[in-house]
Formats: C-alpha cells, sequence, structure tokens
C-alpha cells in the first residue's frame, strides 16, 4: 500500500568514452535500493478510454498534466465471465508504442494503472480456477505493459451475495472470497510497498449497504452492499476507494434522508459513510468501520456525457470546502468529524478523454482548487539515472547517443550531455554530438534533470574510438 510516502529517489548518470571500436567498461556508481515513487497527498485519478466511444481518442502521452493517476480502461474477460482469464489489448497503438507511452508517464512522475471491468466487463471467480486464472493472467499484463497497479471495477453482476452470507466480515459467497484472495495473492506478487490497489464500485455496492445488505434482505437485489466484504478484508493494502458518485439513484445517509446524486449534499453524504462508518442493514452487530481520510476519493463525471448526476464546478468545491475545510453544508451535516478531512484524498473522474472533450474544465478547474490547499512542497528529490545508454552511429566527427528514460516523483525536463568543455541540452532520449576531432577519445556524460534543478550523479563507461 502507499500511503504518504516521499520518493526518495537515488540516481545514476551515465557516462560514455566515444572511441571507434565500442566495449562496455562496467564502471558503476555506488548500487542503491529501489525507490517507490510517491502519488501526491491531493490525487486527481482519471480513466483512459482504451476504445472510442464518440469522445475521441488520446495517446497516453497527451494526456492532460494535471491528472496524477491514470487508470487504463479497460482490460476484460477474454474467455467469457466466469473463466477469469482477464485479456487486454491497447487500442489504436502497436504494443511498443504503447509501452513507450507508459513509461513516458511514469517518468513525468504520473502513475498508470490497469483498470478491469467497467459496465461491460462482468467477471464471476465463482471457482478455484477462476480465481487462479484471474490471477495469472492480472499479473502477467501488470509485468507485460509495467503497469503501477490494479483499479478494480467490478460492475453489474460481477459481485452478489448468496442468502445466508450476513456477516461482511466473514464472507462466504465464493465470488466474493476468491475476488479477496486473488487480490491478495496479485499484492503480495508485487509488494505492497510498490503496488496500487484501488477500487471503483458503484453506490449500490457500497453505500446502499447501509440500508440492505444482500445476503440478508428477503426480497432485495442480492448485489446491494457487496463490494462491502472485499473492501474490509483488503482495506490494510488498499490506497484509495473512488465509489463512482454518479449512475446512482437516491441513497439513504447516515441522516437516514435520501440524497440525490449531482449536488454537494449528495457528495458529502456518500463520502461521510465511508469516512465514518455505518452498521451494514442498520444492524449493529454488523459494524463497517470508516476507511481513513487519505483512502477515499470523490468519484465524478467529466461533464453530462460521460454519466448521470454530472456536478457543477461549484458543487463540487462546495463539497470538498466540507469534507476538507469543514465548511458545513445547509442541507447536511458530517458526522464524523465536523471540522473536516484535511487529508482526504482527492478526486476521481470518468473520464480523461471526456474531459478533453469538454475543453479541461474538470482537470484545470479541480487541479486549482486542490493546489490551493496548501503552499507546493519544494522539491529536492533528484531524477533517476538514464539507463540502457547506447552509441547508435557515429562518423569521424559526430557520434550519436540514445538511452532509456529516466523517471522522477514530479517530471523530468530533460538531459544535459557533457563532454569535455562542452554540453548539449536535450529534451528527449537521444542526442548527436557534432564538431568532434578524428581519431580522438571523448568522454560522455548524460544526467538527467528535473524542473527544480535536480540533477541525477553516478557513472558508467562505454568505450569507443573516433575514426582517424
Amino acid at each position: 500500500m502507499i500511503l504518504k510516502r516521499i520518493a526518495f529517489r537515488k540516481t545514476w548518470s551515465m557516462v560514455l568514452i566515444a572511441l571507434m571500436f565500442c566495449f562496455l567498461i562496467q564502471g558503476f556508481g555506488a548500487a542503491v535500493s529501489k525507490a517507490h515513487a510517491a502519488v501526491g497527498s491531493k490525487t486527481m485519478v482519471g480513466y483512459w478510454h482504451n476504445s472510442d466511444n464518440g469522445s475521441g481518442f488520446i495517446r497516453l502521452r497527451d494526456v492532460s498534466p494535471k491528472f496524477d493517476v491514470v487508470n487504463v480502461a479497460f482490460a476484460e474477460p477474454a474467455a467469457g465471465a466466469t473463466n477469469g482469464t482477464i485479456g487486454f489489448t491497447p487500442y489504436n497503438y502497436t504494443e511498443a508504442d504503447f509501452k513507450a507511452d507508459v513509461a513516458f508517464l511514469q517518468s513525468q512522475g504520473k502513475k498508470v494503472l490497469i483498470s478491469i471491468g467497467g459496465a461491460n466487463g462482468q467477471v464471476q471467480l465463482a471457482s478455484a480456477q477462476a480465481r487462479d486464472n484471474f490471477v495469472a493472467s492480472v499479473t502477467a499484463i501488470i509485468e507485460k505493459y509495467g503497469f503501477d497497479g490494479l483499479d478494480v471495477d467490478f460492475e453489474g453482476h460481477s459481485l452478489y451475495l448468496n442468502a445466508g452470507d450476513s456477516d461482511f466480515k466473514h464472507p462466504t459467497t465464493p465470488v466474493i472470497v476468491n475476488l479477496i484472495s486473488a487480490l491478495r495473492t496479485i499484492n503480495d506478487h508485487f509488494g505492497t510497498e510498490s503496488f496500487y490497489l484501488t477500487m471503483a464500485p458503484e453506490t449500490f455496492f457500497v453505500q446502499l449497504g447501509y440500508s440492505f445488505y444482500g445476503g440478508s434482505c428477503i426480497s432485495c437485489d442480492n448485489r446491494a452492499g457487496a463490494y462491502l466484504p472485499v473492501i474490509d478484508a483488503t482495506r490494510d493494502i488498499l490506497d484509495w476507494l473512488q465509489v463512482q458518485n454518479y449512475n446512482s439513484g437516491p441513497i439513504t445517509g447516515l441522516d437516514d434522508q435520501f440524497h440525490n446524486m449531482g449536488t454537494a449534499d449528495f457528495h458529502v453524504a456518500m463520502a461521510d459513510m465511508v469516512l465514518t462508518g455505518f452498521p451494514v442493514a442498520k444492524n449493529l452487530n454488523r459494524f463497517f468501520s470508516g476507511l481513513r481520510p487519505d483512502q477515499v476519493v470523490l468519484g465524478l463525471p467529466a461533464n453530462a456525457n460521460a454519466g448521470g448526476g454530472f456536478t457543477s464546478v461549484s458543487e463540487v468545491h462546495k463539497a470538498l470546502d466540507a469534507l476538507i475545510k469543514g465548511v458545513q453544508l445547509p442541507g447536511y451535516t458530517m458526522r464524523g468529524n465536523a471540522g473536516g478531512y484535511p487529508d482526504f484524498r482527492g478526486l476521481m473522474t470518468w473520464s480523461i478523454n471526456w474531459d478533453r472533450f469538454n475543453q479541461f474544465e474538470f482537470s484545470n478547474s479541480h487541479r486549482a482548487y486542490l493546489d490551493g490547499l496548501s503552499p507546493p512542497v519544494p522539491d529536492s528529490v533528484p531524477p533517476t539515472a538514464p539507463s540502457n545508454v547506447i552509441v547508435t552511429s557515429q562518423t569521424a566527427t559526430s557520434v550519436s547517443l540514445s538511452w532509456s528514460a529516466s523517471t522522477d516523483n514530479v517530471g523530468v525536463a530533460g538531459y544535459t550531455v557533457s563532454y569535455g568543455t562542452g554540453s548539449v541540452t536535450v529534451s528527449g532520449t537521444s542526442a548527436v554530438i557534432g564538431g568532434l576531432t578524428p581519431n580522438t577519445s571523448y568522454r560522455f556524460t548524460v544526467t538527467a534533470r528535473d524542473a527544480a534543478g535536480n540533477l541525477s550523479p553516478g557513472m558508467r563507461q562505454v568505450t569507443c574510438r573516433q575514426a582517424p
């Protein structure tokens, strides 16, 4: 679980000695342990369409920089709803280009997660074999494309509760038990400190559980509150919960009043339930404990095309004022902490594509609000070093170099290639150094830098000789 971490980035620079016949010299700086990047305390998450539904296709590298986390939507069942095997093919991309764009976002300090499910991606892990297929296929997708974690967006009939499964702390329904097991197995494989786990259920599967619970009610839908046992069993490894506060019917809040989507009252009432906790099906012996504030994100549509319940910028900011600053609303008073939650995590939207379609109203307006909550923290963390530095071509008077991108907690601004008394500054991951003297040795140092001026130290050497 990645919580309030500061990413201490130990870094390397690359040094190349250019001579004509290239061979690798193992000259390394001191070895460092792998660091883990952190998402800012006020986080904005956006879903990126792995399709074109009329909102327009966007390359990952062209996503608005206002987003901290990009959820690729979606990976879906590859062999039916009950087999458990998940598949993913990048839309309108070659595999190599997609991987490169994921790496590009990560080099800018962003996190890229694979989201599973969605409205058309029903997944039911009703058997141990389905669970094992799910674990194997999801793990393979994450490793293949270099995703930072997993977002669980099970909708429709993916989750339900069998009759008599009334205790959310000790579930017995196979699709619930197997999903919990699968998520913990995947998390253990990658390691809690380097893996993001998030969830995006609908209100029906979470807050409705205050009024009805699918395993104990007689006539209600058996999916009511069905996410609650999954959330509760993974709360120690869950980075955040981003309930979809849209496409929802009226939901009863902790004030025992109905709240309708699209208003500040609705968002505050829904968030208050998962922050404060509530008795499931109003049974005081079955109390769902609240999550930490940094584990809670408001889920919103980016515009009216994206889903029912679009909320104006002003209403969203009223809701955030109540949740973060404690500026209570006339129509709803928070039950948990009327003074607000300064550590409240932030916002999620469906979607990045609809945000661009709507002239970036969501990302621009809400990023400005979140950034204004506290002064920016000075950036003193240097980038990681470029890796895989190679000589791609050379002449008697020039050398062409390339390298793999560095990463940074905020973003890499560019690279400086130094040699003798000269240097070249570039924004990308390659450079051509001209004006060299034939039959002469040169030492090239490739250093990454960020916008704050932090540079990557260290070195590695490669040797070549210029043609006479």
